[in-house]
């Protein structure tokens, strides 16, 4: 499950986010009119790792699609992947990170595409450590039958294509869609798919695998 603590952040996400999108060659929306649409999150098995991948629109109907990975410690050899740090109220310093260069996400995004996952419950916590569960924002699920190995991406060459970051090896290739198609159709044959759900979509192409 994943935590959200009721507390300050300095800077914002969104914040970040407006100041680190202008030089990604897929945006070409308007920094200045970032409207959040919602967000889904993975759990990392180890606790340490924030995952959260980030919907909205930048001034017209277009949807762009930001992962971002958050740390209590810089992420090695990923300097060129860095969004900002933030100050966090409960947690300290926390590096964010474009997500596909983090290993971590790549690891829990994969086998939620493979097994046929979802997103992360989400539970708010305050200052006094109560809990209550919240509904996402944005609802995600895998296309896969939960049977299947799921690829190992620890070590990938990282590389984009158009309006999408992937990360390669010799036997796989991780696809996030940066601009979304909302009204996506089916999976093409060997590829297996994560697609999100929010108010007005209901099939939304996220990211892809093939292995």
């Amino acid at each position: 499950m994943a935590i959200i603590h009721r507390t300050t952040l300095s800077p914002s996400k969104y914040e970040l986010l407006a100041a680190w999108l202008p030089a990604q060659p897929w945006f070409a929306g308007d920094p200045e009119q970032l409207a959040p649409i919602g967000a889904y999150r993975f759990d990392d098995p180890e606790g340490e790792v924030g995952l959260e991948g980030h919907l909205f629109t930048a001034g017209d109907s277009t949807v762009y699609h930001v992962p971002l990975s958050y740390r209590g410690a810089e992420l090695d050899d990923a300097d060129e992947f860095v969004v900002g740090t933030m100050q966090h109220g409960v947690l300290g310093t926390r590096w964010a990170y474009d997500a596909i260069a983090d290993p971590v996400y790549r690891a829990a995004l994969a086998d939620a595409i493979v097994h046929g996952g979802r997103g992360s419950r989400e539970y708010t916590q305050d200052a006094e450590g109560r809990t209550a569960e919240r509904e996402p924002s944005v609802h995600v699920r895998g296309s896969g039958s939960g049977d299947g190995p799921v690829p190992e991406l620890a070590a990938v060459r990282l590389t984009s294509e158009g309006a999408a970051s992937i990360a390669e090896t010799e036997f796989a290739l991780l696809a996030v869609h940066r601009v979304v198609a909302v009204e996506a159709g089916d999976d093409p044959v060997g590829t297996l798919t994560l697609r999100g759900e929010w108010a007005g979509a209901v099939d939304a192409l996220l990211t892809s695998l093939r292995s």
